[in-house]
């Protein structure tokens, strides 16, 4: 259903323009929230995910060029906001990529649409033959968010967990970073219970961990015995501080990743790329 707006204020177009993530994620529809993706790529990859719009946004000349293939997998009865590209970035603050925004439903907990659930059980089916994971912890930036996650889906990662103080995958930042990745990989966020120390839970679902993390222990990347790991976890902490010293003691591996010209550590997103094609399973 087409719908042309001419003004900031007309009805409905508020999912795209005035509410923040947190309300997003919550005030429309509290049991599963709304996240918005953006470009045609992401959001068809989005669809075919599974995941559900609830309207879409574009500019007029896009409903038969770039946005076409989306219309044609939607509803005949869900709105699609249109308007001159000069009104859409007054509404939404920055001009479109592609001039295409669609506004989905966040997916009820069930693993095979990646839901962050927290529920043990459904960590355990969503891990069930998982050989490689990531586990994010306390990492907070939605830009090394989006890049772990398309690391984690091009290099050979089966899923990634992550602790309940780090970026939401769903932040519209992170999704466009990822380029749709987030809906490639399963993830699933650990219980607030688990948040001290993640490691626990993967512990009793028969992964070995490994910490990436510089200490007078630690070893190499390139250590033999690190790729012949059945299952293994790779833990990549936070942007400034690194990984809790708690979750480094209870890491059966602290690795690292051999520096040259006196450079001591690489960002997390960086780090991540390099430490999931070297441990990736063989």
């Amino acid at each position: 259903m087409i719908v042309r707006i001419t003004s900031l204020s007309d009805p409905g177009i508020e999912i795209f323009s005035s509410l923040t993530e947190a309300q997003l994620r919550n005030r429309l529809c509290p049991s599963r929230g709304i996240f918005i993706a953006e470009s045609p790529k992401v959001i068809l990859t989005a669809l075919a995910a599974g995941y559900t719009p609830c309207a879409l946004l574009c500019e007029e000349r896009h409903i038969a060029g770039d946005a076409r293939d989306i219309i044609a997998r939607l509803d005949d009865a869900l709105p699609i906001y249109t308007g001159s590209r000069e009104l859409l970035a007054a509404l939404t603050g920055y001009t479109l990529t592609r001039g295409v925004l669609c506004a989905m439903r966040r997916p009820e907990a069930t693993p095979a649409l990646a839901a962050s659930t927290g529920r043990s059980a459904d960590l355990a089916a969503m891990l069930a033959d998982a050989r490689r994971i990531v586990v994010i912890d306390g990492v907070v930036d939605a830009t090394n968010i989006g890049a772990i996650f398309r690391s984690a889906a091009a290099l050979g990662m089966d899923a990634v967990v992550l602790t309940p103080n780090s970026c939401d995958p769903l932040n519209r930042r992170a999704i466009r970073v990822s380029m749709g990745s987030v809906f490639l990989i399963p993830w699933s966020v650990l219980p607030p219970s688990a948040a001290p120390s993640p490691l626990q839970p993967l512990h009793d679902l028969g992964f070995t961990t490994a910490a990436m993390a510089l200490t007078d222990d630690s070893i190499p990347l390139d250590d033999p015995r690190l790729p012949s790991i059945e299952r293994l976890a790779i833990i990549m902490g936070t942007e400034g501080d690194g990984l809790p010293l708690e979750t480094i003691r209870d890491a059966n591996f602290v690795v690292r990743i051999p520096m040259f010209h006196q450079v001591d550590s690489l960002n997390v997103a960086a780090a991540s790329a390099v430490a999931f094609w070297q441990l990736r399973a063989r």
